[in-house]
């Protein structure tokens, strides 16, 4: 699953991004906002759920406790 926040800033793809979460368990976030990176770090310190960078603007996130299959 994609979601673009492409333009929009903080806090708003983090807002998304939760949101999404709640029906997938895995999402491609496509941001370009600077806050981006220190939000989802710190978002997910606090959440548990995982992260990582694939390219310019483009975040895998993954909810805690969940298997992609």
């Amino acid at each position: 699953m994609e979601l673009d926040c492409l333009g929009m800033r903080c806090p708003l793809p983090i807002i998304k991004l939760a949101q999404r979460l709640k029906n997938y368990p895995e999402v491609v976030l496509l941001s370009d906002d600077p806050a981006t990176l220190p939000d989802l770090t710190a978002w997910s310190r606090m959440t548990g759920n995982t992260f990582e960078i694939l390219g310019a603007n483009t975040y895998l996130v993954k909810k805690l406790g969940e298997e992609v299959l």
